[in-house]
């Protein structure tokens, strides 16, 4: 089976896992029963070994394929149109509620023919544990079950099948209007459970789907341009959030490449604490209040070190607030087009990224004044970090991109404790909590005049990447984003011109697509190259359209532009990975939670700055 792109897969879940399905009806990323646990069909990471569950027409011919979500909602509908016959599959995974608990993950497929008649052939071939497990396949009165030494399967359904190997395959025909529903549900002791859907039955379930998620929708309070666009990266937001603990992930796979054929492929199933203050930010602008509170909750739990040394602090948790990501290396896949190695796990668990801690306290400090306020046991917390922040700062660490080639002095880490100490006198005053005020007020102004002095290039008049190097970074484009400058500075104003040049003219940016970095001018340890990061391309929006607050109209003008050419580059379901490729293709993992949660914050300033009528 060919490898599709990137760009050509939709998304299911139900806020515990998730299912990658291709245009051509094949889901080829689904993971139970967990977001991290380890895949059962992986298809997008090895198209031989990784396992698939597809469902298509047979009509003679190559049909036209779409996808689209049912309007305001999950639910992912992938139609095949040719002259001979068109058919559509609806696939969405029931969401447990109170009202409406569900005991089992369970991917419903609901196939049905639209005009003529049209024959179908499904092909279900799990690969359990990342293709290391075996299993037995076993056909029973429900359909067929699929049974590891960990976990099993049931693939219930009125089609006949017969074992292929490892997999079992069916064909079956629907007229018009005719339809069958698939599913495929965690195998628990209860069998007699499982069982085929009626029609009635797959519609209760279907309508119940669709009421969730309009009803979560209709919390939004966004009104303004775009709002389709801040819809979906809403509803992709609240998909990539593991509900028992409310832990967003930054996306969902693990090793899509950086680079086709590539090294830079990495496992993005865990949450950042990184995320925290973008997370935190865009949810409370639109109106999503809970979800901002049970974040900043989740993180609250972790923010504890065992030994009272805060340097313990992990970037990253799994999604239970586990620790321990080692990251391993899956030699016996292929990776997605050959791109290998495929990495389970994430070493940079385990970096020195001081950046967190200013992250950290920023999103505190946006949650006690636009959601709740902080406890002062919580507060105890953050006052500790804070005086180990005020000792550890002048640390060299790994930075905010994770890099591999040893540390450095980078801007955007000294940035980050700036806004650490920040923040920290803001809400001690806020809130008139105990404090080291005239302590970190200090270390706020030092930090303040070490970056004006050593992360400034007069030679290049920009901010640059670490101290010592004339390398230019897009995280730079943070500053006026967190009031370290003012947007209007000079300074800030000729950092933004140098970053936004072509990458021939010394800048980071082609065809408004922006690069994190200059791979060549900065030793990031890692071999190869990379996209534009999709989410620098909004930060550099919103630095011009904050830019534009001193009457600029120039820049404003170029940063809708700039904002509409980016939508344009989502997939036809209004998805972005991680990055843009040098022909406009999705690379690294998909759909990237912080490329959507830059794109509602990009949306809500510009739309301000436009106002009304323009």
């Amino acid at each position: 089976m060919a490898y599709l792109p990137i760009e050509d897969y939709g998304i299911v879940g139900n806020m515990r896992t998730c299912a990658l399905i291709g245009v051509n009806g094949s889901v080829d990323w689904f993971c139970c029963p967990n977001f991290d646990s380890p895949s059962v069909f992986g298809a997008v990471l090895d198209d031989r070994k990784g396992g698939f569950f597809k469902i298509a027409p047979e009509l003679g011919e190559a049909p036209v394929q779409k996808q689209v979500y049912w309007p305001a909602s999950n639910v992912l509908i992938t139609r095949f149109l040719a002259q001979s016959g068109v058919a559509e599959i609806i696939d969405f995974m029931p969401v447990s509620t109170s009202q409406h608990p569900h005991q089992h993950t369970e991917l419903i497929r609901r196939v049905s023919c639209v005009r003529g008649v049209v024959p179908f052939i499904l092909e279900c071939y799990p690969a359990f544990n990342y293709a290391r497990d075996s299993h037995r396949t076993e056909l029973n009165d429900q359909g067929a079950a699929f049974i590891s030494e960990s976990i099993g399967l049931q693939l219930s359904t009125r089609i006949v099948l017969e074992r292929d190997g490892p997999g079992v395959i069916g064909a079956f025909a629907l007229s018009a209007g005719e339809s069958a529903t698939i599913t495929l549900g965690e195998l628990g002791a209860d069998r007699e459970s499982y069982h085929p859907l009626s029609e009635a039955e797959s519609d209760a379930l279907f309508e119940e789907t669709v009421s969730y998620w309009r009803s979560w929708l209709s919390q939004c309070t966004y009104k303004g341009r775009w709002r389709e666009m801040v819809e979906r990266s809403a509803l992709v937001l609240k998909l990539l959030t593991y509900e028992p603990t409310g832990a967003i992930i930054a996306a969902p796979t693990c090793s899509l490449p950086e680079e086709l054929g590539g090294h830079r492929n990495w496992d993005y199933r865990y949450t950042w604490i990184r995320d925290a203050a973008f997370t935190l930010y865009a949810l409370l602008r639109i109106g999503f209040t809970n979800e901002a509170s049970r974040f900043m909750h989740w993180l609250e739990a972790q923010i504890d070190p065992d030994d009272g040394d805060w340097r313990n602090i992990q970037i990253m948790y799994g999604i239970d607030g586990r620790k321990n990501l080692e990251e391993i290396e899956l030699k016996h896949l292929d990776g997605y087009r050959g791109s290998k190695p495929v990495r389970i796990g994430n070493g940079a668990a385990e970096q020195l990224q001081l950046d967190i801690y200013g992250e950290l306290m920023d999103s505190v400090y946006l949650f006690n004044r636009y959601g709740e306020p902080i406890s002062y046991d919580f507060w105890t917390k953050l006052r500790q970090m804070t005086n180990w922040v005020c000792d550890n700062w002048k640390l060299a660490d790994e930075g905010i991109w994770e890099t591999r080639g040893g540390r450095q002095h980078f801007v955007y880490s000294k940035l980050m404790c700036w806004v650490m100490m920040d923040r920290a006198v803001k809400m001690a005053e806020l809130r008139s909590f105990p404090s080291e005020r005239v302590r970190w007020l200090e270390t706020r102004d030092e930090i303040y005049e070490e970056i004006l002095t050593k992360g400034w290039s007069g030679e290049r008049q920009a901010f640059v990447q670490h101290y010592g190097s004339d390398s230019l970074d897009a995280s730079n484009l943070i500053m006026p984003l967190v009031f370290f400058m003012s947007p209007t500075d000079p300074r800030m104003l000729s950092t933004l011109d140098a970053i936004n040049r072509p990458p021939q003219q010394g800048g980071l940016v082609s065809d408004s697509l922006v690069y994190r970095y200059n791979s060549e001018q900065f030793s990031d340890g890692l071999a190869g190259q990379e996209g534009t990061f999709n989410m620098c391309t909004f930060w550099l929006v919103e630095a011009l359209t904050r830019a534009s607050w001193g009457g600029d109209r120039r820049r404003l003008d170029q940063a809708r532009l700039m904002f509409e050419k980016m939508l344009g580059y989502a997939n036809h379901l209004g998805l972005f990975a991680e990055e843009t490729g040098p022909s406009g293709e999705s690379l690294g993992n998909f759909p990237q939670a912080f490329t959507h949660l830059a794109l509602i914050s990009c949306a809500f300033n510009l739309d301000r700055a436009l106002g009304d009528g323009q």
